[in-house]
């Protein structure tokens, strides 16, 4: 999957002024529409790691490379061949507190 951030999106109003950076939880809320698009709506999640290794922009183009399989996935968020975030998500009845 693959998809852009717009300079119009509402997250980016005060994140950060003069230099607009795509929040963490608005990349991961894509990650979770990849998943969902392959394996149907998720119960709770747990994101036991992640990690955020450089900033994504509005407008770039990144894709969302998935391993796994229900109920476990590891991902990476790639601006073509460069790394920007990776992580794991679990989900089932063991995600909730």
């Amino acid at each position: 999957m693959q998809f852009i951030i717009p300079a119009d999106h509402p997250s980016l109003a005060g994140h950060f002024p003069g230099r607009p950076i795509v929040p963490g939880v608005v990349v991961l809320d894509r990650v979770v529409d990849a998943i969902e698009a392959m394996h149907g709506a998720l119960p709770p999640l747990r994101l036991p790691q992640i990690k955020f290794l450089k900033p994504l922009l509005p407008g770039q183009l990144v894709s969302v490379d998935l391993q796994g399989q229900a109920p476990r996935w590891r991902f990476r968020v790639l601006r073509g061949d460069e790394l920007l975030a990776s992580g794991e998500i679990v989900a089932g009845p063991s995600a909730t507190p």
